[in-house]
């Protein structure tokens, strides 16, 4: 099979010089090349080349091998197999042998065996990306060599684990959200860590506008995640809000939905066919009472007739309900009183002796009358009301009230508003109106 050319994959008319974005790759051949000898072939053939790879680094006293110490420490392997990928390595600048005919690693794969290394011990975190990426920035922030692109990969996987934290939350599902709930924990040491080095990155004052501005969107996407930790709380109550329990078994909904969830494929198979299975027929159980009103109906004609009888009942007339009157007998005879001083000649009344009479809940009712004389006129058609109200607005009076207030002590009345009511125009000024004196008597009471 022949090797394809970059050339071949490019659009016709361009060239790998037109695509900036191919110039770190294409300077980086050697690495790349290096890492495509790795992991070309089969999963068996890689495992074995970065097994040898790495057993060989890991010798540090004596990083140099003889060939016979080579075959003895992987004496588990096949002579000739082993042979193939000491050569392949050797031939691709991974492995290199020195004029003492001794193996060693070369700079190029030291740094592929580290990279792969670090790689493998972040594959047991529940989240090994995220830990990656962050060593990986403090790292390259210990020796003052952050990149954009560094801290770009950051903000991609803050970002990407804020949006699997919120669809967890609107699924709505307990599972899917305590399984969040776990990875979020897993990941806040790691937060925390990159929260450090981003603080140590902007509090240099000559750092980079491009790397301060990703880093505070990596704050951002930080503080994001930890506001998470309070919504799944919520949703959390939310659930077990509407969590069903089954009778007084205490167990509940959630309970049956995790056994369901750890049975296999065959289990749930097994519940499903028990679930579906026919109801077997039911033998009727009736006890004397039911036998004897069954009986009752078969024997009895006038039980049989009322029991097919399904004619309507005869119609009957709607009762008739006259709807409540409103008690104005209070206000007919108020209306009275105050038309006696509407007529010509006589005097106004103070309003203690207006007002007063029956108690105070009469009283009270009179003077919330008197506010309605100032509405009504003297003609039908300025009143707004018909009937009683509307004739005790059309009264031709007038009241005035005083700032002060005067003595009663009776009828459960301690004071009351200074003032008089008397016709149209014939009221003094506020100033001269006369207060009751103490053991004045109150006439024509209602």
């Amino acid at each position: 099979m022949n090797e394809v050319r970059l050339e071949e994959l490019l659009a016709p008319g361009v060239t790998a010089d037109d695509v900036p974005e191919l110039a770190p790759l294409l300077n980086a051949r050697t690495l790349l090349s290096a890492f495509s000898t790795l992991f070309h072939g089969s999963e068996a053939e890689v495992l074995m080349r970065l097994l040898v790879l790495r057993e060989i680094g890991r010798e540090t006293d004596a990083p140099r091998w003889e060939p016979e110490t080579l075959r003895q420490r992987f004496a588990f392997l096949d002579p000739v197999k082993l042979e193939t990928v000491l050569r392949r390595l050797r031939g691709n600048g991974l492995l290199e042998i020195g004029d003492d005919n001794l193996y060693a690693l070369s700079d190029l794969g030291r740094n592929a065996v580290a990279a792969i290394g670090m790689l493998v011990s972040f594959s047991a975190e529940d989240d090994l990306e995220l830990g990656f990426l962050t060593a990986q920035l403090a790292g390259l922030q210990a020796v003052g060599s952050v990149t954009p692109e560094a801290l770009g990969h950051l903000l991609g996987k803050l970002n990407d684990l804020a949006w699997h934290f919120e669809d967890a939350i609107a699924s709505g599902s307990e599972f899917r959200i305590a399984d969040a709930r776990r990875r979020l924990s897993a990941n806040t040491r790691w937060i925390e860590k990159g929260t450090e080095v981003l603080l140590n990155l902007l509090a240099d004052p000559e750092v980079p506008f491009d790397l301060a501005r990703v880093a505070q969107r990596i704050g951002l996407a930080q503080s994001r995640l930890a506001r998470v930790d309070a919504a799944f709380q919520r949703a959390v109550n939310k659930i077990e809000a509407q969590r069903v329990t089954l009778g007084g078994s205490g167990i509940s909904s959630s309970d049956v939905a995790g056994w369901l969830r750890r049975l296999d494929s065959r289990g749930l198979a097994e519940l499903a066919i028990g679930a579906l299975a026919p109801a077997p027929e039911l033998t009727l159980l009736a006890g004397g009472h039911e036998l004897l009103d069954r009986a009752e109906l078969a024997l009895s004609e006038e039980a049989r007739q009322i029991e097919a009888d399904t004619a309507l009942p005869p119609s009957e007339d709607a009762p008739s309900r006259q709807p409540e009157q409103e008690d104005l007998r209070l206000l007919q005879h108020f209306s009275q009183r105050l038309a006696r001083l509407g007529e010509a000649g006589t005097a106004p009344a103070s309003l203690a002796h207006v007002v007063a009479g029956g108690g105070f809940p009469a009283s009270s009712y009179r003077l919330s009358l008197l506010a309605l004389l100032a509405d009504g006129g003297d003609s039908a058609a300025s009143s707004p009301a018909d009937g009683p109200i509307g004739e005790f607005m059309r009264l031709p009076l007038d009241v005035l009230f005083d700032a002060g207030t005067v003595h009663v002590g009776e009828d459960e009345i301690a004071r009351i508003s200074a003032g008089l009511v008397g016709a149209r125009g014939s009221l003094p000024a506020a100033e001269v109106v006369p207060t009751l004196d103490n053991t004045a008597t109150l006439s024509d009471q209602a």
